[in-house]
Order: C-alpha cells, then structure tokens, then sequence
C-alpha cells in the first residue's frame, strides 16, 4: 500500500509539473499565433484552468516531501513528546479541514455536472471537466494528510520531517529560505 499510495503522490505532482510546462507551451503559441494573425482567446481560459490543476494536483506531493511552508520556530522548542502531540493535533485538524475542502469540491463539480454549468469565456466547455482538476487534487491531498496522521499515530514520524531532514544532511537549505 506505502508503494502505491507513494506512486499515487508522484504522479499528482508529474502532472503538476506538465501542467505548468502546459501553461509554459501556450503562453508561448499564444504569443506566435497572435503575431501570425491567428485568434487565441480560448487560451486564456485554458491557461487559467491549466493553473488551477497544477496547484491543487501538486498539493499532495509538496506535503509529502515536506515543501509546504511550515512554522518551525514553535516546534524547535518542543520536547520530542510535546512535538508528537502538536503533530497529532496538527494533523488532525488538517485532516478535518481539508476533509473538508475535498468534500465541497466533488460537491462543486458535481453540481456543476448536474445543472449544465457551461464556461464563460470563449470557448464553451462544461465547468465540471476542469472542475476534475481541482476535485482530484483536494481528494489526493486529504488522502495524504490522512495518511500521515495514521502514520503519526502509529508512533512513526511525519514523512515530511523525515524528507527535510534527508535534504539538510545533504546540506540542501533551500526550502528554508
């Protein structure tokens, strides 16, 4: 299960990263194109969908390699069992809110599937089919909010911890920054 589950975070945060390459390509066909004469004002939307998937599909991923920004000050003065415990309380009300999050998105699509909810801009696509992008990376990041509150109270530490002390024995710093 730890190989898939980690193999499920990878692959949100490769199609992150194809996402902004995505948004890189038609930035730049939108700038050729209009200089050839060429309408692109879908790309616009397109782009700001693009945008949208790749940060909420690279949500899952960034938390697990310990990415996401994090208050350290407090937690360097905790004792070891001080710090578990403000993991588990940490967690747990991570793990509700975005619990939470993920719940209100596949309601939001879904509605939006329901009653036909079709793109503003210039090019008509239902609102649920980039709607996904926003549903499967709320879906993925509480799955590994989840996964490491189950791993915190098994007594093990949070991956995320683990991964930014693998980078500082490397002498990486750069999240720190």
């Amino acid at each position: 299960m730890r190989r898939f589950l980690n193999a499920m975070y990878n692959a949100a945060g490769g199609l992150a990263a194809l996402c902004i390459l995505a948004i890189a390509i038609g930035m730049i066909g939108q700038s050729l194109f209009r200089e050839l004469g060429w309408r692109t004002g879908a790309m616009n939307d397109v782009v700001g969908w693009l945008c949208a998937a790749a940060a909420f599909l690279g949500m899952a991923h960034t938390f697990k390699h310990g990415d996401f920004v994090r208050v350290t000050l407090l937690l360097d003065k905790l004792t070891a069992t001080q710090k578990r415990w403000f993991d588990l309380i940490s967690l747990g009300l991570a793990t509700l809110f975005v619990g939470y999050l993920a719940y209100w998105a596949a309601r939001y699509a879904y509605e939006s599937w329901l009653y036909k909810d079709m793109a503003n801009g210039l090019w008509a696509v239902p609102m649920w089919i980039p709607q996904i992008s926003f549903v499967l990376g709320a879906l993925l990041f509480f799955i590994a909010v989840l996964d490491e509150f189950i791993l915190v109270i098994q007594g093990h530490r949070p991956t995320y911890q683990k991964a930014l002390e693998e980078r500082h024995a490397k002498g990486d710093f750069s999240s720190d920054v």
